[in-house]
């Protein structure tokens, strides 16, 4: 008789439990309205297995917390090791004992030797290092990249001080600081009152002669010359990371196939070789008809305006290849890929091999539905791929060195236009698992799991956004150096970068793949080492930071990103706060004169200040405290001002609500059966929120003190308010700008609202020699100069 094996004794959830919070899994955490949830076992069991630490039975689990033992104890050295400036190093638990010697070779040069201190109870630590860099640690005969950054981020002050926007500072010379003895210094907005200020733009959306319906680099170089020139210090841009050459219907800027390089159909084919070579091609592919059509729709027309793009490019490069354009071309495109490397490389394989497997079936476009061999970019099944295809593998590398070009040229444009920040990149939270990021690097992201969030008072159901990003084991048993490119690709061409979603730095929302976004749970990220890493990059570009931090922010968050001068964001719509006082019934017109109005700014009304006890505000008291529209002075020093985001309504919008029927019209507004209708309700509490705004307008001195909201939007009111505000840098949307009524994105949507892909009606020049934009510009530079 043979005995039956006994099946595996189940993980209890004891042990399930000390492997997810090992692993940095929060199984307890803090919803929307403070109250504390537990992460169920099975969903920790599930997120666990696709972190590759599978624990289904009471075996698997122990297997995985040694694994964990293995990573985090076997080595006293890991290969990045993160530092700050003047500050004492403190190594790994497992590090040697007091007295063993160790050696620092600094990256500029010299050598600093000592012996590790262990103080009772505490870790083992290094003497501080004077000098930020990328230095390297040898201790026992091992080595390490030893990171030590500045303890702040380059600041917008930085950038006003070395454009000569603003008077140098004591202890301040533009350099990178050594030590925190350079923090003691005024914010930038009370010096002098000299602050920076800028403009948004969706770059798909500019428009300009002879694009073929999509935004170029091009435009974007125009557009911030013609800012520049207006008095701004920055322009700030949705994200350019590339997209999918062979899919161009996938074209939200937020779901990139890669972080790592730019998006091909932003390259101006004009610009790359000149007028005349690119008005030849379109004649050779008769493409000027469609592209003349492109041109002229209000909204990109993605798949046919990219295809249209493409043709044109490949058109070039055969041209280039030929010897058309000489040898210098080649020569440039020649060094261009030997300095991108295997990163480049890698890239410029994925989208020809995946246009390849397109091309036999439509299923085929996602990299893990291929054969396990195609799956490992360093395999010799994807080198003979590539070998197969030498001119396609060339086509991606020669788009990457013209968008380089492109947005490079852009940089030199603002900067030459005098701004003193000029680009500020975007840095979306992730990419689509299905593009070339993920398949480049697949020990260092996240497999089978989606970014998201948590359900919260806004969206009930939670989201995931069916992207993946660094697993945070991955970032430390590598080095950082998947992190490190990103970072260093973002900074390349820009002033500046804003990081979406800043809180992720610190945790992410994850769901695995097939499951609702309900069944996630927080993984937590090494904090410490990426605000240095971000810190010391940023010095070494001479870019400030801008974190996106909206939403629900860990306590502490804001204060220790202000500590590192890494700013966040503040908007109009959400910058209230509360009184306990209600909201007073609508206003009535008075019939008294309207007093005459103070000094104006040039087009942006500034009356007398209003008494705040007369202020009222239209609309239906609520029963919960009114939230007041926070006066500007009360304002963060640390964040950067705007009106709105690219997901939110524009000031028309806002107030004729249109984001509320907007809602509706797709369905993201719950509609109980009986009751009060929510849309209506909601038009109500906008009327109220009208008239506080305008009352914060009234006491600004932006409105006479005894007028009623207007009917039309107070768009120039708006302008001056978030102008007036103690932010460092204020940047303002070109939708509002133009006194726009549409938002560019509407999130929760796909196709039933035209996300990014709306155009601007005119060329920006044109645009800004019209009244409305050229009155605001001039009264914003005004305003900030008179501040």
């Amino acid at each position: 008789m043979t005995d039956t094996p006994r099946p595996a004794r189940a993980a209890s959830s004891k042990l399930v439990t000390e492997l997810a919070e090992r692993a940095g899994i929060e199984v307890v955490w803090e919803n929307a309205q403070r109250q504390p949830q537990r992460v169920s076992d099975d969903v920790l069991r599930v997120l666990l297995e696709r972190l590759d630490l599978p624990c289904a039975t009471t075996a698997q689990a122990r297997e995985s917390l040694a694994q964990l033992d293995t990573e985090q104890r076997a080595s006293h050295l890991p290969p990045l090791l993160t530092a700050e400036v003047g500050r004492a190093i403190a190594l790994p638990v497992s590090a040697p004992k007091s007295g063993t010697r160790y050696r620092i070779d600094l990256e500029q040069g010299g050598m600093i030797e000592g012996m590790i201190s262990v103080p009772k109870g505490q870790r083992a630590l290094l003497s501080p290092i004077p000098e930020s860099g990328y230095h390297t640690l040898t201790l026992d005969n091992r080595r390490c990249t030893l990171a030590v950054a500045p303890r702040h981020c380059y600041g917008v002050a930085d950038a006003l001080e070395a454009a000569g926007k603003l008077p140098p500072r004591a202890g301040r010379s533009g350099a990178m600081p050594a030590s925190g003895a350079l923090d003691e210094r005024a914010p930038a907005h009370a010096v002098d009152g000299v602050r920076g200020w800028g403009v948004g733009v969706q770059l798909y959306g500019l428009r300009e002669p002879g694009d073929g319906g999509i935004g170029t680099y091009g435009a974007l170089g125009r557009a911030a010359r013609r800012i520049g020139q207006a008095g701004g210090d920055a322009l700030a841009l949705s994200p350019v990371h590339a997209m999918f050459s062979a899919e161009p219907h996938k074209f939200s800027p937020y779901s990139p196939s890669s972080r790592l390089f730019l998006n091909a159909l932003h390259i101006d084919p004009a610009d790359a070789f000149g007028p005349e070579a690119a008005q030849a091609a379109i004649l050779d592919l008769q493409l000027g008809g469609t592209l003349a059509e492109l041109e002229g729709l209000p909204l990109v027309d993605w798949p046919q305006a990219g295809r249209a793009r493409l043709s044109l490019l490949r058109r070039l490069f055969d041209e280039m290849r030929a010897g058309r354009f000489g040898d210098v071309p080649r020569g440039e495109l020649e060094a261009f890929r030997e300095r991108g490397g295997a990163p480049l490389e890698n890239h410029a394989r994925f989208e020809a091999i995946q246009a390849a497997f397109l091309a036999q079936s439509p299923d085929q476009g996602y990299w893990r539905n291929w054969a396990t061999t195609m799956r490992d970019p360093s395999s010799a099944a994807v080198r003979e791929a590539a070998a197969t295809m030498p001119d396609e593998v060339t086509f991606h590398v020669f788009m990457q060195w013209l968008a380089e070009r492109g947005l490079s040229g852009a940089q030199t444009q603002a900067r030459a236009a005098g701004m003193a920040v000029g680009l500020v990149a975007d840095l979306a939270v992730g990419c689509d698992s299905a593009g070339s990021h993920a398949w480049s690097y697949p020990r260092e992201m996240l497999q089978g799991i989606s970014v998201g969030a948590p359900p919260d008072l806004f969206n009930q159901v939670g989201q995931a956004w069916g992207l993946t990003t660094f697993s945070p084991r991955g970032m430390v048993t590598q080095g950082f150096s998947a992190f490190l490119d990103m970072l260093r690709a973002a900074f390349a061409h820009a002033g500046g970068v804003r990081i979406d979603h800043i809180l992720g730095l610190r945790r992410l929302w994850l769901v695995p793949d097939g499951s609702t976004a309900r069944d996630g749970a927080y993984l937590h990220y090494p904090f410490e080492d990426l605000l240095r890493l971000i810190a010391l990059e940023s010095w070494r570009h001479r870019a400030i930071v801008i974190g996106e931090d909206l939403g629900t922010v860990p306590p502490g968050m804001r204060e220790r990103l202000a500590d590192n001068e890494l700013l966040g964001i503040r908007v109009l719509w959400f910058e209230r706060s509360a009184s306990d006082a209600p909201a007073p019934a609508p206003a009535e017109t008075p019939d008294k004169a309207e007093p005459a109005s103070a000094t104006t700014s040039e087009g942006l009304n500034i009356s007398p200040p209003a008494d705040p006890a007369a202020l009222v505000a239209a609309g239906t008291p609520p029963a919960a405290p009114v939230e007041l529209f926070i006066e500007p002075g009360k304002w963060s020093s640390h964040a950067v001002a705007t009106t709105t985001t690219h997901d939110l309504p524009t000031v028309r919008g806002w107030w004729a609500g249109d984001d509320i029927d907007w809602r509706d019209r797709i369905g993201q507004t719950a509609r109980p059966v009986g009751g009060e209708d929510p849309v209506a309700r909601a038009h109500v509490e906008r009327a109220r929120d009208k008239g506080l705004l305008w009352a914060a307008f009234q006491q600004a001195g932006l409105a006479p003190a005894d007028a009623p909201p207007p009917e039309e939007a107070p768009v120039d009111e708006a302008l001056a308010f978030v102008g007036m505000t103690a932010s460092p840098l204020v940047i303002y949307p070109l939708e509002d700008l133009l006194g726009l009524v549409e938002q560019p994105n509407l999130p929760g949507s796909i196709d039933e609202h035209p996300n990014w892909r709306r155009r601007m009606v005119a060329p920006l020049d044109a645009l800004a020699e019209e009244p409305v934009l050229a009155d605001r510009l001039h009264a914003i530079r005004h305003l900030f100069q008179r501040i």
